[in-house]
């Protein structure tokens, strides 16, 4: 070889490698929030990425934030908040995101910022996404593309981050893992094996997958329709003669009541535990918001989102113990939307804070989002997703049993006093895998206190509960969510 052509060879090996190692797109670098004074604590991006619907455009937007440790070697994560058809931002802003939102003064100002020392951003980069198309911030100019299920916003995640490692190109070395809670059940596991597929054959970017972990979710009708029963008996919240009363006449199929006499006595059951709140039975519910601040019995700061009473009773449903959403739809839970035909408030769950600031227009500005007259206000949940949502991907044990069988890395907890998807449900059907028990049910520890259980399988696959915490576990324990979620990231022991 001569020197003129090493010279040129190794000049376009240069080349290549700058176009594979470039600076993350600067026009969605966040430089300010309104709320925030100081200096963000690591670099912040947020904006759309958009994808092919049909017909039309589909815009995804997402907020990134890169690890305030080290973000050239810590893990990306995915962040999924459930529904189906609710936003992300609910995790961002009321359970592990950068910052705590403080309710403004005087009442109807911006939420007051302040960081957050339990933020999953101290460990690793994180994406939050709003999927799928409709939800949160995200939006299409033709709303035919608000109509989906599962294989569809799997199909449309999937799209999302082949096109974001493309933008961000400088975080394909690093571990990804996907993550979400409740409904995220769902859409974690068949976007993880959307992933592999697509790592197995070949396709480029390719991403560095290793895993996933899954908070309270919805996994399969059967198990988790029968988990409230046993719950709410193990919880002290029905008698002896209820629970052996169901156990007689339902002869164990409580999510799919085979009489009569089995479905009044799941009753029974609804209306025992129809006064608690729904998703943290230790925590009140508030009756509105003249009220909502008026109970002592609390340990939630009021920086994060506290809990409302149902609007109207609980319908009888034929297989109430089977509904497929911990999130009832409008019809289903009886939920209000007085005001638009579009807005969606969550049973028990005051959104306020989150309201107020995603719908202000400067903060939409600062974080490169659509104004409202484009992508619409934003809800916690979308009705406009959820009205006509196709649950069709069916269990989700079939797509853990093969991925977890690939060597991918599974973490599955669940706050033991969740009353939406009960701890007893997810723990029952972890255990229906069959894998060898290789760490036996044992406590494990923060600050020399009992945090919760344990149970490790083989094939990487952990179950762990949360002492104390409801459906949205960081919320509630950020301290204890922080510690599991960065040693399970980290390989270490929890």
């Amino acid at each position: 070889m001569t020197i003129l052509k090493f010279i040129c060879s190794i000049t376009l090996a240069l080349l290549l490698t700058v176009s594979f190692v470039r600076a993350a797109p600067k026009e969605s670098l966040i430089t300010s929030l309104p709320g925030f004074n100081g200096t963000l604590p690591s670099e912040h991006y947020a904006g759309y990425v958009t994808i092919d619907g049909s017909p039309g455009k589909k815009n995804l937007f997402y907020y990134f934030i890169a690890s305030e440790r080290n973000h050239s070697n810590d893990p990306v994560v995915l962040w999924l908040n459930g529904g189906p058809g609710c936003s992300s931002f609910d995790g961002f802003i009321y359970e592990h995101g950068p910052f705590k939102f403080q309710a403004g003064k005087p009442k109807g100002s911006l939420p007051v910022l302040h960081l957050n020392p339990f933020s999953w951003s101290k460990v690793s980069n994180i994406i939050y996404l709003d999927s799928p198309c409709g939800v949160g911030l995200s939006y299409s100019d033709n709303q035919k593309n608000y109509v989906t299920g599962d294989l569809q916003t799997t199909s449309d995640s999937l799209a999302f981050l082949l096109r974001w490692f493309e933008l961000y190109p400088e975080f394909l070395s690093n571990p990804f893992y996907i993550s979400g809670e409740s409904y995220a059940g769902v859409y974690v596991p068949t976007l993880a094996s959307e992933v592999v597929k697509g790592i197995q054959l070949g396709e480029k970017p390719l991403i560095n997958f290793k895993g996933y972990m899954v908070g309270n979710g919805l996994t399969d009708e059967k198990f988790d329709g029968n988990a409230l029963v046993p719950f709410a008996f193990g919880m002290g919240l029905i008698s002896n003669d209820i629970y052996e009363a169901c156990q007689t006449s339902c002869v164990g199929k409580f999510y799919d009541p085979p009489s009569d006499t089995c479905d009044q006595n799941l009753q029974k059951v609804l209306l025992a535990v129809s006064g608690l709140n729904l998703y943290d039975i230790l925590e009140p519910c508030y009756r509105n918001s003249e009220t909502k601040y008026e109970s002592g019995n609390t340990s939630m700061s009021l920086s994060f989102h506290q809990k409302g009473v149902d609007r109207k009773p609980l319908p009888k449903r034929t297989r109430m113990f089977g509904q497929a959403s911990p999130f009832w739809t409008v019809k289903d839970a009886g939920i209000s939307s007085s005001k638009s035909q579009d807005e969606f408030h969550v049973e028990c769950v005051d959104d306020e804070v989150a309201v107020a600031w995603l719908n202000d227009e400067a903060v939409r500005k600062a974080i490169h989002a659509a104004p409202a007259s484009v992508a619409g206000p934003w809800w916690i949940c979308a009705r406009r997703v959820m009205d006509s949502y196709s649950r069709d991907a069916g269990s989700m044990i079939p797509y853990h049993k093969s991925l977890t069988s690939q060597g991918y890395r599974v973490l599955i907890y669940s706050g033991d006093h969740d009353r939406r998807v009960p701890f007893t449900g997810t723990q029952a059907w972890t255990r229906s895998i069959g894998y060898k028990i290789i760490d036996e049910w044992r406590p494990w520890m923060t600050n020399d206190q009992v945090a919760g259980y344990l149970q490790g399988y083989d094939n990487n696959f952990t179950f762990l509960t949360i002492k104390g915490a409801g459906h949205t576990v960081p919320q509630t324990k950020p301290r204890e969510a922080l510690e599991f979620y960065s040693r399970w990231l980290d390989g270490k022991p929890i």
